[in-house]
């Protein structure tokens, strides 16, 4: 029986017109293959779509750490766009999208692979493709050169520290001094094994190593650059996927802010936004993580010539900034987890507050969240769209939502 793919869902996958989740299939195609609890995992494509192109790592098939190779990059970029006014569509909403910004292949700077022991040593590398089977990725087209380089290390930390039958995280991440790595799921520090990770770390030139959290090789501190900050994150921080993505983000939040000579940064991390904005603007910081609040004071008491960054660790989902919190800022910048902040966005929307950055890696919740700002005066001016998990079906935006009538 042929199935005819009408279009994908949120997760990059195809689905048919009798509702059946078609992996690796595009809108208009003709497939058939045996269906599986609703889905058909691996179809045979009877008339392809003209957007149907030969994916560029040999890995793609098995490995699920890319979902849309098989489509040419104009249509990922329409559709990562359409993802975007669907959204608003499904609250009312409508805005003008003025850009879209890609990163290129193999700039992927953090990434989280998998690692077991099996009977012939040991495998690394992402998932398969709805399966907790690994995939091994030497010829990967994703990551950044500096973690494929890495991949050594990442067998010989496997292979001290994974059990027979368990899994280790493996988070690696590009610094401007080397590969900051951070390993869980592994068995307990000892004497022996302490000195072993030593060596390893020296062997393999990694700036950093942690072990379940502590970190115990630190050749050189991995520095992330944000504006004139070089900051320190603490091991497995939250960092954007690649220099481009950061960037285009960056430049968004700067156009966003504009000449705000207060600002807050809420959700801030390390100080991804917050830095570079204090070149021109006092800045109060707000992150729940205190480590990351600690690495974004260290970046910015180093760097010259920034202006004043004051910062609080703070839970924003059970005590967001308040109303009269927010009183003194010209403009604040949110940038939350994917299921967004309705408790800070309501605080904003009860305020004065004249202007709103919002960087947002879920379309969906930023709708919600929009629409309860619009409800109360916001407009929304403007999105950029960012498609820094390239191949993949997760889609990135900055706004900008003001209020003229308070200033």
């Amino acid at each position: 029986m042929s199935h005819l793919i009408e279009r994908l869902n949120l997760r990059g996958e195809g689905v048919a017109s009798d509702g059946l989740t078609v992996a690796l299939s595009l809108p208009g195609e003709t497939v058939e293959g045996d269906a599986v609890e609703g889905r058909i995992a691996r179809p045979r494509i009877l008339t392809p779509s003209p957007d149907r192109v030969r994916a560029p790592c040999p890995h793609f098939q098995n490995c699920g750490g890319c979902t849309l190779q098989h489509a040419a990059d104009g249509f990922v970029a329409a559709w990562k766009r359409q993802v975007v006014e669907r959204a608003l569509a499904a609250q009312g909403l409508e805005a003008p999208i003025r850009a879209l910004h890609t990163s290129p292949g193999a700039s992927r700077r953090r990434a989280t692979l998998a690692g077991r022991r099996t009977k012939k040593g040991v495998l690394v590398g992402f998932h398969a493709r709805a399966s907790d089977q690994i995939v091994g990725i030497a010829d990967c087209r994703l990551l950044h050169p500096d973690l494929m380089a890495c991949l050594p290390a990442c067998e010989a930390l496997t292979a001290l520290g994974a059990s027979r039958k368990g899994e280790v995280a493996l988070a690696l991440t590009r610094s401007e001094d080397g590969v900051d790595v951070a390993v869980s799921g592994v068995k307990p520090l000892d004497g022996a094994l302490r000195a072993a990770l030593g060596d390893l770390s020296d062997h393999h030139d990694l700036a950093r190593l942690s072990w379940n959290g502590e970190i115990v090789a630190a050749r050189r501190p991995p520095r992330q650059r944000m504006g004139r900050a070089l900051v320190v994150p603490p091991p497995g921080a939250f960092l954007q996927a690649t220099e481009a993505g950061q960037a285009a983000l960056t430049a968004a939040v700067r156009k966003a802010v504009g000449s705000s000579r207060r600002v807050a940064d809420l959700f801030a991390g390390c100080g991804t936004f917050a830095l570079p904005l204090a070149e021109t603007a006092e800045v109060h910081a707000v992150e729940g993580d205190a480590a990351m609040v600690a690495a974004l004071d260290a970046g910015w008491r180093g760097a010259p010539g920034l202006k004043r960054v004051t910062h609080e660790a703070r839970d924003l989902f059970r005590r967001p900034l308040r109303p009269d919190d927010l009183a003194g800022f010209d403009a604040a910048v949110i940038d939350p987890p994917r299921a967004g902040a309705e408790a800070q966005v309501a605080a904003i929307a009860d305020s004065r507050l004249p202007r709103l950055a919002y960087v947002s890696c879920n379309p969906v919740t930023f709708a919600r969240d929009a629409k309860r700002l619009c409800s109360a005066g916001f407009r929304l001016d403007w999105i950029e769209v960012v498609d820094q998990f390239r191949w993949s079906a997760h889609v990135e935006l900055a706004a900008v939502l003001s209020r003229t009538h308070i200033g």
